[in-house]
């Protein structure tokens, strides 16, 4: 098992350094965004340095997105035959712009799944984040009083 829950306990609450070591270890995950009140959600590939996630794409509805309103979610997760954890974001995202933060940001070693061009980088500025870590099994029955 991945962490140790006190007391027998299916759902543990993860601290920030745990969350961001899971965040660390794997490479897609989902961005919410919102726009006129409407929230979207992509599936996505990323990358995280330094405690920030960096991202890449093209030129779309994600990207428009962005630029209209730069506060958003991000959410990963992992699924083993008997553990599970989650991590959820929230931050704002930055269209990178200059040549020197794009070099830093190819430092993160994201890169696109297909092959397509994908050549806008994003980093998301995390401003808050939690996880938890869940034992998977059967639900218990209810006490019925029997």
């Amino acid at each position: 098992m991945m962490f140790v829950h006190g007391d027998d306990q299916p759902v543990l609450v993860l601290d920030d350094d745990q969350s961001w070591r899971l965040l660390e270890h794997t490479n897609h995950g989902r961005l919410a965004t919102t726009v006129g009140g409407i929230v979207d959600i992509f599936p996505l590939n990323y990358a995280v340095m330094d405690r920030t996630i960096y991202i890449r794409t093209s030129p779309g509805e994600k990207l428009a997105a962005l630029t209209v309103n730069d506060h958003v979610a991000f959410e990963a997760d992992g699924i083993l035959s008997d553990e599970a954890w989650s991590v959820v974001v929230h931050g704002v995202a930055h269209q990178l712009q200059t040549q020197a933060e794009i070099e830093a940001a190819r430092a993160s070693g994201v890169s696109p799944w297909i092959p397509t061009h994908k050549e806008a980088w994003v980093k998301i500025e995390v401003s808050k984040i939690t996880g938890r870590h869940f034992r998977l099994g059967a639900q218990p029955e209810a006490d019925t009083g029997n």
